[in-house]
């Protein structure tokens, strides 16, 4: 994913706003598409941007399955996040009748890139897994060392945006589990690799469990992002069971990928900044070590 700066954060992470009339595209109306900042996902097409005189960019529809909307938590307007990213775009609102499609799509300037037609546009063919094993400091310190892996975001999965926090989620009552969002490069590493990685570093007989750390949040699960991720965890999970690996059976749960929420800025490349903390030595790294161990061949130099 892109490296974003610390306003970029405060709007596509935090959920701030840029101030009107100050954005980039705001009058921009060069031909071309519309890019996620985070993660480069195409997102609008400049034939849908219109001039709504609101102070931010304005489009009347989006690539199909581009933007995913949630409802404020306040209940009040419609939040748009990139589908992939979960990334903070802006607010979608209805019955204004400013265009046919009677809808505006209120952008965020600094939530977008923008490739015109005249540039050579190759989409990433990098691919998605989220993972949930437990603390996510544990697992994010895993899969990052992994070659193929470009990038692990330690975040929330499950929930609504409205509770997708730490605090909140450390109560066990939001529905999110503790995740890492991973991209990765197929052609390095592929995704039934990262799940004999995921099922090695982790006991996933243990029903919203891992250790010392109890709750849902702290669930198995695979948040899978297309149908053949779905069929290769069960079919990796009939294999165990087959080969009888546990002594119990395998729990880890498997559902639709919605929206990932990355977490606090301080949760990222936690192992590596405070590793000589307890925790760290007495859960992280110990886990660690041990896929270090079975998939030797696989760590970055």
């Amino acid at each position: 994913m892109n490296k974003l700066t610390d306003f970029e954060r405060y709007v596509i992470e935090e959920k701030g706003t840029e101030r009107p009339f100050s954005g980039e595209y705001y009058k921009h109306d060069a031909k071309g598409l519309y890019l996620c900042k985070k993660c480069h996902t195409p997102l609008y097409r400049s034939d849908d941007k219109f001039n709504a005189h609101c102070g931010w960019p304005a489009f009347d529809d989006e690539i199909q399955g581009a933007v995913t909307r949630h409802i404020d938590a306040d209940g009040r307007r419609t939040e748009i996040v990139c589908s992939q990213c979960g990334g903070h775009l802006g607010h979608v609102f209805e019955g204004e009748f400013l265009t046919p499609n009677n809808v505006r799509h209120c952008v965020n300037s600094i939530s977008l890139i923008f490739q015109g037609l005249d540039e050579t546009y190759a989409p990433t063919s990098n691919q998605f897994a989220t993972l949930g094993a437990g603390c996510f400091w544990c697992v994010e310190a895993i899969f990052k060392n992994l070659k193929g892996v470009v990038n692990v975001t330690s975040g929330y999965c499950g929930g609504e945006a409205q509770n997708a926090d730490y605090k909140s989620v450390c109560s066990g009552k939001t529905g999110h589990a503790e995740v890492v969002h991973i991209e990765f490069d197929p052609e390095q590493i592929d995704f039934m690799t990262l799940l004999q990685v995921f099922f090695e570093s982790h006991d996933p007989t243990t029903l919203n469990r891992q250790g010392n750390d109890k709750g849902p949040q702290y669930r198995s699960v695979v948040f899978a992002h297309n149908a053949e991720q779905i069929e290769q965890t069960n079919e990796m999970i009939a294999k165990l069971e087959s080969a009888k690996v546990f002594d119990a059976p395998i729990v880890t749960q498997i559902s639709a990928f919605e929206t990932f929420y990355p977490a606090e800025n301080y949760h990222y490349d936690y192992f590596a900044l405070h590793g000589e903390e307890p925790y760290c030595q007495i859960v992280v790294r110990p886990k660690v070590d041990k896929v270090k161990a079975l998939f030797a061949a696989l760590q970055k130099a």
